[in-house]
């Protein structure tokens, strides 16, 4: 089992920054695709970031292209997402996942953190 456990999150201004962590613990990680998504009020979940096993691959969402950064260090198991230039469409409950295997592209996210909030304000 994985248990996966999200901070960073906070009240912040448009056009400032947080950066988000994600611990893992239960099963080493540094083979399986890691993740961010958010749900923000009223709307579905959707996706942010995810990043490989090692690192070097990166996707993000159209919305976030440009503004933040996924990255990981496999030796605290611990995944990142840098939030730039925030705006009030970001606030959020924000995410951590992982798969159960080592495959990538991901198909099926099946371990989730409880969620950070992130709000931005104007």
């Amino acid at each position: 089992q994985v248990q996966l456990v999200e901070s960073g999150g906070g009240l912040v201004q448009a056009g400032g920054s947080l950066r988000l962590s994600c611990a893992a613990s239960g099963r080493a990680m540094s083979n399986r695709a890691m993740a961010w998504f958010r749900r923000a009020p009223g709307k579905e979940r959707e996706f942010v970031a995810a990043t490989n096993g090692a690192g070097g691959a990166r996707y993000y969402a159209d919305s976030v292209k440009g503004r933040f950064t996924i990255s990981r260090d496999n030796a605290k198991d611990t995944v990142y997402l840098q939030m730039n230039n925030l705006k009030q469409e970001d606030t959020a409950v924000y995410y951590c996942a992982a798969p159960s295997n080592s495959a990538w592209p991901v198909i099926n996210y099946e371990y989730w953190g409880q969620g950070t909030q992130v709000t931005v304000s104007s």
